[in-house]
């Protein structure tokens, strides 16, 4: 069973996803915190970069398995055209209303 994006309870952490999924880049630099920070499997990247490899220039794309009870941490199985399905988890940190760091790797 998958939740839909409408049913994540942060609201930052919601129009991040949202974002991704559409595919929107203005969409998701607006949900982000200027400076914001990500790591990927333990590792801080680059998150300009990262976003375009990982998520626009290849069909990202999140379905939501779980939510945590505060809303800031997600499983999910993330797919893009570059390595297909696996099954991610996300932690997010949510300053302002808005994402100020996000880690993801494999859950």
């Amino acid at each position: 069973m998958t939740l839909s994006v409408d049913r994540l309870t942060d609201p930052a952490v919601r129009a991040f996803v949202g974002a991704l999924n559409s595919g929107d880049r203005d969409s998701f630099r607006a949900a982000l915190t200027p400076g914001a920070t990500m790591s990927d499997d333990g590792t801080d990247r680059d998150l300009g970069e990262w976003t375009e490899r990982e998520i626009f220039s290849s069909g990202g794309h999140m379905e939501i398995e779980s939510q945590s009870a505060d809303g800031l941490a997600l499983v999910a199985r993330y797919r893009n055209d570059t390595w297909g399905e696996m099954r991610t988890a996300w932690k997010f940190v949510v300053e302002d209303g808005k994402v100020g760091r996000f880690e993801t790797g494999q859950a």
